[in-house]
């Protein structure tokens, strides 16, 4: 599959690893107060020293893959993840899985690293609908 990613067309091959961000979360990974991210797998979707790549952002390299226990993480998990504590990580944790409960599926600590930034195209001036 092949998307176009700014000026450039990115191909994807079979293995390859994704991690979709919500803007604010992009934001914060492009000025370096974001270096973890918390998902709900049935196993690990990703591996340690693989890259990945994020729509928005670019490649990242994986740098850790642990399963862990939401109530566990500390101030210092939520800080890596972008967030002042943990209790406003769980909070927004649990409206992104609400059925966290139910589901079967485990919760995932993933370390990354921004490797290749995307650069974006300049904007284009919008055209004019009337002239003044």
């Amino acid at each position: 599959m092949t998307i176009a990613c700014g000026r450039r067309a990115v191909t994807f091959t079979s293995g390859m690893g994704q991690l979709f961000f919500k803007k604010p979360f992009q934001e914060a990974i492009r000025a370096g107060r974001k270096s973890t991210t918390i998902r709900r797998w049935d196993k690990p979707a990703l591996k340690a020293g693989e890259r990945a790549f994020s729509p928005g952002l670019g490649w990242l390299t994986i740098e850790a893959v642990d399963r862990v226990e939401l109530e566990r993480l500390s101030k210092t998990d939520a800080a890596a993840d972008g967030f002042g504590t943990a209790k406003e990580m769980r909070k927004l944790l649990m409206s992104l899985y609400p059925s966290h409960k139910t589901d079967g599926k485990r919760w995932f600590r993933v370390r990354f690293a921004l490797q290749e930034p995307v650069t974006k195209p300049p904007a284009q001036e919008k055209p004019r609908l009337f002239h003044q």
